[in-house]
């Protein structure tokens, strides 16, 4: 059997093999439902055709080169090898996101990756026991492969940014499914501050984003998004009007090999609370299950990003505290 990084490389090389030609396709548009695992009772995302299409093209060739392997993915949630597979006790499981963008690949864009992260299967792994991962992007093919110990096996070398001034921060957030007026009051400041000396960027894309923190061309990727949901009273209803039913935030399957890539790269990454992410669940996708994040390229910049969310966060709890104050009595 291959090593993990191995099969996570294969995995998703294969799968950007598959979709490159889909890449900008009208018909991959079409609705084909919402994603729901089936360890989850909350609807998730919009499941376009091009991710049905990943999805089955995933499962078909799992099924060929790698039966005895279990799968984690969006759609499929945890699906394990039937009886008749040569190893139906599995020890390992693919936690993969078949298209991490699909939003930009849909347009054409360049931001949108395979994500495929190694772990061991068992109840209650978490993101910190991923022992290998592989970020492929689909339009240009390059690729991110990390073994836990043994640093960042391949991929272009590691250039981590040493800015440590908001005011010349380039960086990245994501608003999909997020309410925005919340979001964007949380991060105004960062907004505010490196917008003219810096730059700002909503790329559709938590892999591809993270990967830019390692080649450089970024600084940070900051998604508050599960910190908002859980800390603000009322949020959690907002996530879910914003997103027809749904809490859609990251979830492990988008995280989980960026963040063995850029751990071993040297870069900082946390959650917007400055809390490790090692100890959070790898297998689920609702919303106790996602997580904020802050990846960084050093830990100067990090925490200067990181005291912004906090200020962020008190401001919509007080505004909120002022609406309800506000709000007439029946």
């Amino acid at each position: 059997m291959p090593s993990g990084a191995d099969l996570a490389r294969r995995v998703a090389v294969a799968l950007r093999g598959h979709l490159l030609p889909l890449l900008g396709g009208r018909d991959g548009r079409a609705h084909a439902g919402r994603a729901q695992g089936p360890d989850s009772t909350e609807p998730g995302d919009v499941t376009f055709a091009i991710d049905a299409e990943a999805e089955r093209f995933l499962g078909e060739y799992l099924a060929s080169e790698a039966p005895d392997i279990a799968l984690y993915s969006e759609d499929r949630g945890l699906v394990v090898p039937a009886a008749g597979a040569r190893d139906p006790s599995p020890r390992e499981v693919l936690v993969v996101d078949p298209i991490d963008g699909t939003r930009p690949a849909l347009a054409g864009l360049e931001s949108c990756c395979v994500s495929v992260a190694v772990a061991p299967l068992r109840e209650g792994v978490t993101a910190g026991e991923v022992t290998a991962a592989c970020v492929v992007e689909i339009p240009s093919g390059t690729v991110f492969c990390a073994e836990r110990g043994r640093g960042l096996l391949e991929g272009p070398p590691p250039r981590l940014s040493r800015t440590e001034e908001v005011e010349r921060m380039f960086w990245a957030y994501g608003l999909r499914g997020r309410p925005a007026r919340a979001t964007c009051e949380v991060l105004s400041e960062l907004i505010d501050a490196s917008s003219v000396g810096g730059a700002t960027f909503e790329l559709g894309s938590a892999a591809y984003d993270m990967t830019r923190v390692l080649t450089g061309q970024l600084d940070a990727y900051v998604e508050p998004g599960p910190r908002i949901a859980a800390e603000v009273p009322g949020m959690l209803a907002e996530f879910r009007r914003v997103g027809g039913g749904a809490v859609l935030n990251n979830a492990p399957y988008d995280l989980a090999a960026a963040l063995l890539c850029l751990e071993e790269a040297g870069a900082v990454v946390t959650d917007a609370s400055g809390d490790s992410l090692a100890a959070r669940p790898l297998l689920g996708s609702d919303h106790s299950h996602q997580m904020s994040v802050v990846a960084s390229s050093n830990r100067a910049l990090h925490e200067r990003i990181l005291d912004s969310i906090d200020g962020g966060i008190e401001r919509l709890r007080l505004d909120h505290q002022r609406r309800d104050a506000s709000a007439p009595r029946v």
